[in-house]
């Protein structure tokens, strides 16, 4: 085997044993130099094409270590498994072995996801993998399948949104490292819930990012917009691509990860015949394939590119799924009157009717945003491909407070924007808290340790927020009382109206999960009809012989409104604005009678499930 087969980083290969391997062919020379125990310098051999391999004895878990490049440059390990000391510390030699009880998991069909994403630091007070596993139980009981935890990847500091990350192979020392993120996985396999990862590869963070000493990680042919382009396509770019594929294997088997979010593909520039991205897909889906899991990639792409989600077989990248910014920016535009910014290129009954019926809404037209045409059709596209929401942490932290749909929406307003996501044939995700209507914010927050770097950051921030007209201060991204003000208010969830959201919200789930034409993810089972004058979307989906409507209403008046649905007997299933969904009593109609139309009354930001079925009532 050579040591171009072997692993990246330090592995342990016996119990007082350790081999080392780095990619570094910018430099002449490289030696492991052991800091903790018995400080020791072994010097490492070129095996070939800017590869340094050696084996070190008397060494075992937990030794911390650095690289001495050309006898000067001391560097922590590119692929450290641990940075216990933080970026710019030594790294530490990980034990692999850990005791799993998840050995008969196999994962869960896409089709079963519900996603929850959640930020590991504010979604508990101690902000550490070990205190969401409590979580689990309400999580399952909710009906979450799948939480999918923003990046986790070693960031400078103990605080950050996690797309600052320079370790892509350390998990967080803050959020308890490499076991508790082994253990936080566990246990979500023990509840029957998968686990979804947030990885970032378009960019590496600022602070502590020491890749271009070893390597031509980086190109300067392209730029991102939060740093430097990772080099997949020019010189030596094969060992880069490497690089990152292992990267995403690691989750996938040391880690038992059942997904990965890929943040901002769009952002990956890439003119290579076979791209890193279809390279990437490609070999993790043979890698769940040979583990005889079912595991999943989904990336955040901002192109509308039906390529991403297409087999490989008729041109496509061959990915999972994706997110959907058109059918949160048509919701969002409707339930807040907001038109600043990206929001602009949204309006009305109509374009959310597009997005619901098709998944993108910009496939080919024009954008006043943008100022050009974008988008490919999705319309062959199947609705798993695709993942929607109402809100998530870009679309709330990204704003000049970090405020939520809860600050800003009332409650009939709130349980409208839930059953639009929840009821759609798509992949739904809720953003941590929204199923309680937390009012804590989520603004953005980091702790870099540079003065001029955390200036900068401060300055980026309100250049962003100019092009939404966003004037006056903004939390400051440095102070810790931003992380702090951010944490979830847990014992809301039981309080008065919190409760009565997070009871809808389960309904919701629950019917998703046992109606049948709502747990089938078709799009062609289903028909679209706005009413844009009236506010009013009208869905039907059908499945075995039971036909479903939706009726969700956009405004604030009360309405009558005549709705074509098929003939025959209509029985509500759920009534949003329901005094036992904290409503003023709903529409009043116990059964409905459609001779091929039928008049409903509905009031301010409601929406009516109606069924044939009469078992099916409320």
């Amino acid at each position: 085997m050579t040591a171009r087969n072997e692993t990246l980083g330090s592995v342990l290969i016996g119990e007082n044993a350790c081999s080392f391997l780095v990619w570094a062919p910018r430099a002449r020379s490289v030696e492991v130099c052991i800091e903790e125990p018995k400080g020791r310098v072994v010097p490492m051999q070129s095996t070939g094409c800017g590869y340094f391999h050696a084996v070190v004895d008397g060494i075992s878990a937990g030794a911390l270590y650095r690289y001495r490049l050309d006898g000067e440059k001391e560097r922590p390990d590119p692929a450290s498994r641990y940075q216990p000391q933080g970026v710019h510390g030594p790294s530490q030699i990980v034990a692999s072995g850990f005791h799993w009880n998840d050995s008969g998991w196999r994962g869960i069909l896409l089709e079963k996801y519900v996603l929850y994403e959640l930020h590991v630091g504010t979604f508990t007070p101690e902000g550490t993998f070990d205190a969401i596993i409590p979580r689990l139980t309400t999580l399952k009981d909710l009906g979450v399948t799948a939480i999918e935890l923003m990046p986790v990847a070693q960031f400078p500091g103990k605080r950050n949104w996690g797309y600052d990350g320079v370790y892509p192979y350390a998990v967080q020392a803050s959020y308890g490292g490499p076991v508790g993120l082994k253990r936080l996985v566990d246990a979500c396999h023990q509840h029957g819930i998968a686990v979804a990862l947030d990885v970032v590869y378009n960019h590496l963070g600022p602070e502590g990012n020491y890749l271009a000493d070893f390597a031509p990680y980086f190109t300067d042919l392209y730029k991102t917009p939060w740093g430097e382009a990772i080099n997949f396509a020019e010189a030596d770019s094969d060992d880069v691509r490497r690089y990152f594929v292992d990267n995403a294997l690691q989750w996938v088997t040391d880690y038992h990860i059942d997904a990965l979010r890929l943040d901002a593909i769009h952002a990956i520039v890439d003119p290579s015949a076979r791209t890193f991205l279809e390279e990437l897909s490609a070999t993790v889906h043979a890698k769940g394939k040979g583990l005889g899991r079912d595991v999943y990639l989904i990336p955040e792409d901002n192109r509308n590119d039906a390529r991403v989600v297409k087999s490989p077989e008729v041109g496509g990248w061959g990915f999972d799924s994706t997110w959907n910014d058109d059918f949160h920016h048509s919701l969002h535009v409707l339930l807040t009157g907001e038109r600043d910014g990206y929001y602009e290129d949204f309006c009305g009954v109509d374009d959310l009717a597009g997005a619901y019926r098709d998944g993108f809404l910009y496939s080919g037209r024009y954008s006043k945003y943008r100022r050009k045409r974008y988008g490919s059709s999705s319309k062959g596209v199947p609705a798993k491909r695709f993942v929607v929401f109402s809100q998530n942490h870009d679309q709330v932290g990204n704003r000049r407070d970090g405020d939520r749909l809860s600050q800003s929406l009332s409650f009939e307003q709130l349980k409208l924007a839930a059953g639009t996501v929840l009821l759609s044939p798509y992949i739904p995700m809720l953003f941590m808290g929204e199923e309680y209507a937390e009012s804590a914010p989520f603004q953005y927050f980091v702790s870099h340790g540079e003065p001029a770097l955390i200036e900068a950051v401060r300055k980026g921030r309100k250049k962003e927020f100019a092009e939404f007209g966003w004037a006056g201060d903004i939390p400051d991204p440095q102070s810790e009382a931003t992380f702090l003000r951010c944490k979830l208010q847990w014992d809301l969830q039981t309080d008065g109206r919190h409760r009565v959201l997070w009871n809808f919200y389960r309904e919701l789930l629950r019917l998703r999960r046992d109606v049948q034409p709502l747990a089938t993810l078709d799009k062609e089972g289903m028909e679209i009809t706005p009413f844009a004058d009236q506010k009013v979307l009208l869905v039907r989906r059908w499945d075995a012989g039971l036909q479903i409507v939706i009726v969700h209403y956009f405004d604030q008046a009360p309405i009558n409104v005549n709705v074509r649905i098929p003939a025959g007997s209509w029985r509500p299933v759920l009534d949003s604005n329901k005094e036992r969904w904290g409503g003023g009593g709903g529409s009043g109609a116990a059964a409905l009678k459609s001779n091929g139309e039928v008049a409903l009354s509905l009031n301010p930001w409601a929406f009516l499930v109606l069924a044939q079925d009469t078992k099916l009532s409320e």
